[in-house]
């Protein structure tokens, strides 16, 4: 199956006459893409009622990569790579040899900054198109603009700053006219938010899946003639029903210096040594509850697509991938992400499965 990495590359080949990349898509002057942070395939098509336009155009699902995180796949979507190669392994990642993680979605850490142009090194491709004189624009609320996950994975574009439905569209309309060749992306994180706090399926979630319905069809209809608008989503969400307390269980994080990942992808960074032991035991005490496989496991079954030997390090020593509904957190440490219903990050195909739809004026 084609993933989100697959996106880049087939928009770059609709402008340069590379007959459409791995998605086959059409030639196109005028593209818009438009995420939906938490919108699932599976999701979506659990209730098409409640999204008739964009359930009348899926038909085709792609897998998001691992881990099936926000800051991940808008870099896999942004350079055409997986996470092994671009390095946004997970929202908390170890820099290594600092002991000390870096938040990924929010660009925080202890101690020195983290340059995102450094630690993001892939071309995006905004910057590949630029050289085939396309315009790239970012859409999205102004709140995004200029932090380090923005320079991280949207370098190259213009941004233009929308936080309202009415400012997105605008935004996007005028961009898609500004220039002959134009390629937009427009953001909507609302959905997921509220996954993360009802639960997908929730009516707050339902209500938020028919604002994303309408968000789309007012998109398609801003088309100029002979412009695509095409809409994907960077993950899928379970609701959590088992969650794992580190806090109530010390053998969890002995030997561990750093928990990073997130609650449904954990990367372990253990002190010198302690790695079989960290292995053994939480396989042990989750079972059937997660998959743990140490670096060189998850590395040797592509769990993160081919890796970098220069990122090799912040790839814990230790990956546990949870499954079912089973989340992994410190209700002490992470009293926020303890308290959510909606959860993502795993391998399930509520999680993976994301749609890619097409529609053209």
């Amino acid at each position: 199956m084609a993933t989100l990495a697959d996106i880049a590359g087939s928009v770059h080949a609709t402008f340069d006459g590379a007959g459409g990349g791995t998605l086959g898509l059409d030639p196109a002057e005028k593209v818009c893409l438009l995420i939906v942070d938490g919108m699932g395939a599976d999701l979506l098509a659990a209730h098409p009622s409640r999204a008739p336009f964009l359930s009348a155009a899926l038909s085709r699902v792609l897998t998001a990569g691992l881990p099936s995180s926000t800051p991940t796949s808008l870099a896999t979507i942004g350079t055409g790579v997986l996470s092994g190669n671009h390095g946004m392994l997970g929202i908390t990642v170890a820099v290594p040899g600092e002991n000390r993680l870096l938040n990924c979605l929010r660009w925080k850490t202890d101690g020195p900054p983290v340059d995102p142009l450094t630690w993001q090194p892939v071309d995006t491709v905004f910057q590949r198109l630029a050289r085939l004189d396309v315009a790239s624009s970012y859409v999205a609320p102004a709140a995004f603009d200029g932090t380090g996950l923005t320079e991280a994975v949207y370098r190259g574009v213009r941004y233009v700053p929308a936080d309202t439905l009415d400012e997105r569209v605008a935004g996007v309309h005028a961009a898609l006219r500004a220039t002959r060749r134009a390629y937009v992306t427009c953001y909507y994180g609302e959905l997921d938010a509220m996954g993360h706090m009802t639960g997908w399926g929730s009516p707050e979630w339902l209500d938020q899946l028919t604002i994303v319905d309408g968000l789309a069809e007012r998109l398609a209809a801003a088309l100029p003639p002979g412009g695509v608008l095409y809409v994907t989503a960077d993950h899928g969400m379970i609701n959590a029903t088992d969650k794992v307390d580190l806090d109530h269980h010390p053998e969890l994080t002995e030997g561990v210096a750093l928990v990073g990942g997130e609650a449904r992808l954990r990367h372990l960074y253990t002190v010198p040594g302690a790695a079989g032991a960290v292995f053994q035991t939480w396989r042990s005490v989750l079972g059937d509850r997660a998959r743990v496989a140490t670096r060189e496991e998850a590395v040797d079954a592509g769990w993160f697509g081919p890796v970098d030997p220069a990122l090799l390090g912040r790839v814990g020593d230790v990956v546990a991938v949870a499954d079912e509904e089973c989340v992994i957190a410190s209700s002490g440490k992470e009293p926020l992400e303890w308290s959510m219903t909606g959860y993502h990050g795993s391998l399930t195909p509520a999680e993976q499965n994301v749609p890619f739809l097409e529609i053209r004026r």
